[in-house]
């Protein structure tokens, strides 16, 4: 599933749940169905999945060589527990594989999040700039009246 497709649905489920109200009606209240994330919220999210990310990578390994080698010498000396010492290593690598993998696509999602806001917001202050000559000393911003016309 690509990224657009799960935002589609997420957004789906976003809307759902704010359609839900106490009365059992189906309208959505006024700008009640926009899913809202703030910069800081994400900067929270990316932080702390970039954090476990480096952690996980060092601390998930730390055991590894010392496990790999019991595990290789109860082996060596007949015991069954070398080999179960060998398989739970082996799943431990693949868990911490796994974890860093969704670490990782936390960061590139907020990441594509993030530039794909920052293009849409770049889309919208272009579509309210005043196209033509513009007073000099005025930014060429539109007035609240003529924004209020978008809202109609």
């Amino acid at each position: 599933m690509s990224f657009d497709d799960e935002w589609a649905s997420a957004k789906t489920v976003a809307m759902r749940v704010n359609n839900a109200d106490s009365t059992g009606g189906s309208k959505p209240k006024p700008g009640s169905v926009d899913y809202v994330v703030e910069d800081d919220e994400l900067g929270d999210i990316g932080h702390a999945a970039f954090g476990l990310f480096n952690g996980l990578e060092s601390g998930g390994k730390h055991a590894a060589a010392a496990s790999e080698t019991a595990g290789s010498s109860l082996t060596g000396d007949g015991f069954d527990t070398g080999a179960a010492l060998t398989e739970v290593k082996q799943t431990w690598d693949t868990q911490v594989k796994t974890l860093l993998q969704a670490c990782a696509h936390i960061s590139n999602h907020l990441d594509h999040t993030k530039k794909s806001s920052k293009k849409d917001d770049d889309w919208i202050q272009a579509q309210l700039r005043i196209i033509g000559p513009v007073v000099p000393g005025d930014d060429g911003a539109v007035s609240a009246s003529q924004i209020d016309k978008y809202f109609r």
